[in-house]
Formats: structure tokens, sequence, C-alpha cells
């Protein structure tokens, strides 16, 4: 029996006043993993190469570089 088939067969055996969180559950690792965005991917890449620029700091702080520079 495949793992989704022995899923199934739980799925029946569960009380319907428990369903909603097994619905929950299933929604939540029905959806694909997010692939970053190019941009993203290249930054990463900047940043596990040595270059790029590490900001450690409050959010108010990060904007108000932003707004330096």
């Amino acid at each position: 029996m495949s793992n989704r088939e022995f899923a199934k067969n739980l799925i029946d055996q569960i009380p319907e006043s428990r369903l909603f969180y097994v619905i929950s559950y299933l929604q939540g690792a029905a959806v694909p993993d997010e692939m970053p965005n190019v941009d993203t991917r290249e930054a990463f890449a900047e940043l596990d190469s040595g270059g790029g620029h590490r900001f450690s700091g409050t959010t108010e702080q990060f904007f108000a570089e932003l707004a330096e520079d």
C-alpha cells in the first residue's frame, strides 16, 4: 500500500469533528515551494561569494539607510 493510499484510509477513520485540523494541514502541505525570483537568487549568490552588503539593525534603520543612498 502506498503512502497516499494509507493516508486516504486513515482519513476515513477520523471523526468529522477533527477533519478541520487535517484539512488545514493538508492545504498547507499542498502549497508548492516558492522559488525566489531572479533578482533574489542573484543577491544570494553575491552574498555567498563575499560581495554585497549585510545589514543588521531595525527596520527603521534600514529604511533610513536606503533613503540616504
